[in-house]
């Protein structure tokens, strides 16, 4: 039987995995700015500037939270710094 190699599968415009994620990581610091400057960014926001590709979305929630943001929930639909 044979079987998708999940590394080399591509997602929407033909990228990798590998390319999604580097996609979603040069968007970050442009996203942490807007955070720093207005104190949040909504997540409809955030879907509009990937161009509503729901990978890189996903993937750029993750590394915001990763880098310790506050990305809300389905009731707060926003992106903050932790309050300190």
């Amino acid at each position: 039987m044979d079987s998708c190699d999940r590394r080399i599968r591509a997602y929407k415009n033909g990228k990798t995995m590998e390319e999604c994620k580097a996609i979603a990581e040069s968007l970050n610091p442009g996203f942490k700015k807007q955070i720093d400057e207005n104190k949040k960014i909504l997540w409809t926001e955030i879907l509009e500037s990937v161009d509503h590709d729901e990978l890189i979305y996903k993937l750029t929630l993750k590394f915001l939270r990763r880098d310790g943001y506050d990305i809300g929930n389905y009731k707060i639909p926003e992106v903050k710094a932790f309050n300190l």
